[in-house]
């Protein structure tokens, strides 16, 4: 992961750390999974070329909301458009700068986080596990309204925000609010003021 953000930033690439990484940026539990960075679209040929410079493996998937580059056994993805819809100015609007492996990297917010999992269920893949345990560790720093109003409207959105409330994970909202559109806000007002924070290091990151 460090190569990979160096390159990136040594080529003024914007990114932001994801998926569980970004999970385990905040506090949350360690993963093995691949490096995800978040790219706007327009910047993910030139992130790519970065990578590919550094001596990067890359790789151009069919799925087309993806590029991929290998570090030896080490995947990263640069994400553009996961479900839910492309990355924006809003996602680094509300990510945090925190200290991950010694370094300073923007670290997506948990809601933008937890969103991009959810909306990528599907019933062949339907595992809830992860996510739980992500929210559970971090659900005092998660905007339960605003990824209330991402996902609600999905069918494994809305089936996880029951689980969290019924697992007290989440606040309970009244049944008549649980449906319906968190009007008057966009996602990550009213959050916390942003703080730089500090995660240490892992070997697996190294790369």
């Amino acid at each position: 992961m460090k190569r990979a953000a160096g390159a990136l930033r040594e080529a003024d690439v914007p990114f932001l750390l994801g998926g569980g990484m970004a999970g385990w940026a905040r506090g949350g539990p360690p993963t093995d999974h691949d490096v995800d960075f978040f790219l706007i679209e327009r910047d993910a040929e030139r992130g790519l070329a970065a990578l590919a410079d550094a001596g990067f493996r890359t790789q151009r998937p069919p799925e087309g909301w993806l590029l991929k580059a290998w570090d030896g056994d080490v995947l990263v993805d640069l994400i553009f458009r996961p479900s839910g819809g492309p990355v924006d100015e809003g996602y680094f609007q509300r990510a945090e700068e925190i200290e991950v492996v010694s370094q300073p990297l923007l670290v997506a917010s948990i809601e933008d986080v937890l969103a991009t999992k959810l909306l990528a269920m599907t019933e062949q893949e339907p595992h809830y596990g992860p996510v739980l345990e992500l929210a559970r560790a971090l659900r005092e720093q998660v905007d339960w309204d605003a990824l209330r109003e991402r996902v609600a409207a999905a069918p494994f959105g809305a089936a996880f925000l029951t689980l969290a409330e019924r697992l007290e994970i989440a606040p309970s909202q009244p049944p008549g609010l649980r449906l319906a559109p968190h009007v008057g806000r966009t996602p990550g007002q009213e959050r916390h003021a942003p703080s730089r924070r500090s995660r240490g290091v892992e070997s697996s990151l190294d790369g």
